[in-house]
């Protein structure tokens, strides 16, 4: 271990240990792992150990990291707060929730997640491991969403984006009771009844002559399911190349819905980090829901710390080359992660930022001042 990245090390450690209450020991665990995970950018415990910023052997840092999964419990109310101040801009938020899964022999992990959209991605802040195969229920989306308020204060929450699983009577009767604004996808076979009329339709008739690549707001308001919402769609084609309907419903303003829902899309970036193109957390072995909701509360930590030193150095320090089709060649997430690999495995590399400065909540606001730039 360099004596440069020790140091550093260090200042994590203090600042940490001042916002979490934790002991020392545990503090300093919480950073040699957020810091290894960048490094390897896998969860397998054994990868891990082998990285730890520590004079223990690799089979002791082992242990200790089994010992953590087993027997600490984790408050991530505490991981959702410190995620909450690490944002790099201010409530109150748009939220997407959605769900990821994958399968360790015939395991199911199942995880419901809701993340504050920026930019291009989604920071996943609040999650629920989901004790079963398939769609969350509305009691489990109900109880994230209230966490958040309890949390965060209710005017922390602009509006929230879903996808087509989200649906259903009593959950959008909670939303619009609790008046928390959506744009929320349905299917194209949803039945619908017009107050003005009486007439019970298809959503998909009513946009029925809808041109590709065209866009219109329903303005007046029907019932879905006995609940009232606003309808609109547009018409896109598919991932197989044929036209299909995106039908969008939302508690007020229509007219943003079908922009606001595209930031969903941003929550599967933030998978994709998490799992293949960041941190590999399928390649975890874990089965037990609560170990493996640490570990995820752990690489979120992480994620949430690469994407801000890689949005720093792309306007700051040496932008991300273009393509000629205008995306990126990389993201600002792996720019980011590559960094902090590159400065805590390098003892020679000079970095031009410090690094660890990203993850302290007392000195975030000022470090991202240029942030003031994009209003």
């Amino acid at each position: 271990m360099t004596p440069r990245v020790d140091a550093k090390s260090s200042e994590l450690v203090s600042i940490f240990h001042k916002q979490s209450g934790w002991n020392l020991a545990r503090v300093k665990f919480f950073v040699f792992m957020i810091s290894a995970l960048c490094k390897v950018q896998t969860v397998g415990f054994e990868k891990l150990a082998t990285a730890f910023d520590s004079n223990a052997s690799t089979s002791s840092s082992l242990r200790r990291i089994q010992r953590f999964m087993s027997e600490y419990l984790l408050d991530t109310d505490l991981i959702a707060k410190l995620i909450f101040r690490l944002l790099p801009h201010e409530p109150p938020f748009r939220l997407a929730m959605d769900r990821t899964n994958w399968k360790f022999g015939q395991q199911n992990i199942n995880v419901l997640v809701i993340a504050v959209v920026y930019h291009g991605v989604a920071f996943p802040l609040l999650f629920k491991l989901l004790p079963k195969f398939g769609n969350s229920n509305t009691n489990e989306r109900i109880e994230l969403i209230e966490r958040f308020i309890r949390l965060f204060g209710s005017a922390s929450l602009d509006c929230l984006t879903a996808d087509r699983e989200f649906v259903g009577e009593r959950w959008i009767k909670y939303l619009n009771e609790n008046r928390i604004r959506y744009y929320i996808r349905i299917r194209e076979n949803f039945w619908v009844l017009q107050p003005h009329n009486g007439k019970r339709v298809k959503a998909s008739w009513l946009f029925a002559d809808l041109p590709l690549n065209g866009c219109r707001v329903n303005h007046r308001i029907i019932y879905l399911n006995d609940q009232l919402c606003y309808l609109s769609a547009s018409k896109v084609k598919n991932k197989d190349g044929k036209p299909e309907l995106q039908i969008v419903i939302s508690f007020n303003k229509p007219e943003d819905a079908l922009c606001i829902y595209k930031e969903r899309w941003q929550i599967e970036t933030a998978f994709r980090a998490l799992k293949t193109s960041g941190f590999n957390i399928e390649d975890t072995h874990l089965t037990e829901i609560g170990r493996i909701e640490k570990l995820f509360a752990l690489v979120i930590v992480a994620f949430t710390w690469a994407y801000l030193v890689g949005d720093y150095l792309h306007r700051y320090i040496k932008p991300i080359p273009i393509k000629k089709h205008g995306n990126k060649t990389k993201s600002l997430f792996k720019y980011g992660l590559t960094y902090i690999a590159t400065v805590l495995l390098n003892a020679f590399f000079q970095d031009d930022i410090d690094i660890f400065k990203f993850l302290s909540c007392t000195t975030l606001r000022l470090k991202f001042s240029y942030l003031s730039d994009l209003q």
